[in-house]
């Protein structure tokens, strides 16, 4: 009986140090793939211990996790401070005008003719009338920016117009002309993600550089697309062998729309591509316009303006509608919005909201609109401070709880399910598709990043592992590391919520 017991005895030593070692394997390939959670206090444990990483001992992290299935605060860190949200404003852009304008809003574009046609001329001028339509580009048609123009010019021959005796005014009086937003930083100006909003806008206000390498020694090939006389391309690039580095300029002239475009391109390179914003939008539109008229078979007698610097008095009864282009609808347009995080089409909606609401298209109307609309979600608009649609402002701020208030409102509306497709999918779209891979969160997280200097933000849902949906507001400013790393956090912290079950 006592050696039987002894035997008893070491057989359960053994089991507890295998149970020992076993749960130091699992525990090895928890931090990959985290095991699910059952204890809350250990998720927010774990939880602190991503936050108080000392590469952002000098930031400020703000956190909010709320449940959409019990009301319940999962986890909360300065959930009330105000924070510069980046591109989280945009969540604010896209609820307020899936409301205020509705899902299935179309943006139209008159084309109007001051005079008759007879014997295939237009005696008079042609206009076209904007209300900021931002998809008069390649976006939604096959990859053709000039499409749209050509329908028209293709629309205008089949009304037996071959040639126009006068001018071509842009109606652009619908918009404000203000280009750059209250704290943009202006030294970025002639990048991309700086283009200008107008009322006539087209190809996003910007234009692609096309730089090709030729033979060593040679000037490089370099051509703009669309192929417009509206720019000016100042060519310094040189086809350069392959061990000598490649580096090129793309450029444009501060108030101009002249582009510098210097540097060396590698002989096998492939194809360099920069996208450049372009000045005064309605030129650039009415340049084009005209172009592909040419092009056409339509020639053009007069001059091309806005029709508020037009030499005449033009008076709107006396005007003949020669037909209405319509855009694609709202929803398809917010989808690009918050998918791409598209600062130009962001814009472009915020002054929308405050034409509709104002008949006046300018930001500060639209921010008006908007935060009376921001009252019925529970967020006082005395409380936050929105000056841009984008999130490109520096003097934008929000709190965690204002954006979680936001997204539980959007949850209960009827434009939820419209909002939700609309943001990108962890691991697999928009400006997540390179993040989360890999992991339990891929496919699980839609939500909204956002980046400016010193700054990064990711809000949005989750669904977790055991089907329970949370929303989560993620914000940190001032940090000096580079963003890839708070970009790694935020995503972990997203992974251990997937992994949360609760018992």
């Amino acid at each position: 009986m006592f050696i039987k017991n002894i035997v008893n005895k070491e057989i359960i030593v053994l089991l507890f140090i295998c149970s020992i070692a076993f749960g130091q394997v699992k525990d090895s390939t928890a931090v990959k793939r985290p095991t699910a959670l059952s204890n809350l206090n250990e998720l927010r444990d774990q939880l602190d211990d991503s936050f108080n990483d000392p590469n952002f001992s000098n930031a400020v992290w703000g956190v909010l996790v709320k449940s959409l299935k019990t009301g319940e605060i999962i986890y909360k860190r300065n959930s009330d401070k105000l924070f510069n949200p980046a591109s989280n404003i945009k969540l604010f852009t896209s609820a307020a005008a899936l409301k205020l304008l509705g899902a299935n809003y179309v943006y139209q574009t008159n084309i109007l003719a001051n005079g008759l046609i007879k014997n295939g001329k237009l005696e008079g001028d042609l206009i076209i009338q904007g209300f900021g339509d931002p998809t008069i580009s390649n976006r939604f048609y096959k990859g053709n920016s000039t499409i749209i123009f050509e329908s028209w010019a293709d629309s205008l021959k089949s009304k037996g117009v071959n040639e126009i005796n006068g001018n071509i005014f842009g109606d652009d009086a619908t918009f404000d002309n203000l280009s750059i937003g209250k704290g943009w930083i202006l030294d970025n100006d002639s990048k991309w993600f700086y283009a200008p909003s107008g009322a006539l806008s087209f190809n996003d206000n910007i234009v692609m550089v096309k730089i090709k390498p030729t033979e060593t020694g040679l000037p490089a090939e370099i051509e703009v697309v669309p192929n417009t006389g509206f720019v000016q391309l100042v060519k310094k690039v040189i086809t350069v062998n392959n061990n000598i580095p490649q580096n090129i300029k793309v450029n444009r002239l501060t108030g101009s729309n002249t582009i510098n475009i210097i540097g060396s391109i590698q002989k096998n390179s492939d194809i360099f591509i920069d996208y450049v914003s372009i000045t005064d939008p309605t030129q650039f539109y009415l340049c084009v316009f005209k172009e592909i008229l040419e092009q056409k078979g339509i020639n053009v007698k007069g001059k091309i303006s806005s029709i508020k610097n037009a030499d005449k008095i033009i008076i709107a009864e006396n005007l003949s509608h020669l037909f209405t282009h319509e855009s694609v609808p709202l929803h398809m347009i917010i989808k690009e919005l918050n998918k791409n995080s598209n600062n130009f089409y962001a814009e472009q909606i915020l002054k929308t909201i405050g034409f509709e609401a104002y008949n006046y298209g300018s930001t500060e109307n639209g921010v008006l609109a908007s935060k009376e609309y921001f009252k019925s979600m529970g967020i006082d608009p005395i409380n936050m401070v929105m000056v841009d649609g984008s999130g490109l402002s520096r003097l934008n701020l929000a709190s965690p709880r204002q954006i979680v208030n936001l997204l539980t409102f959007i949850y209960s509306s009827e434009e939820f399910e419209i909002f939700y497709d609309s943001l990108p999918i962890g691991g697999m779209d928009g400006t997540l598709a390179n993040r989360m891979k890999k992991i339990t969160a891929e496919g699980k997280v839609r939500a909204k990043p956002g980046y400016n200097e010193n700054i990064s933000s990711l809000s949005g849902y989750l669904n977790t592992i055991s089907g329970e949906m949370l929303v989560f507001s993620i914000m940190v400013n001032n940090f000096l590391v580079s963003p890839n790393l708070a970009n790694y956090i935020e995503d972990h912290v997203c992974n251990r919520l997937v992994n949360f079950v609760r018992n």
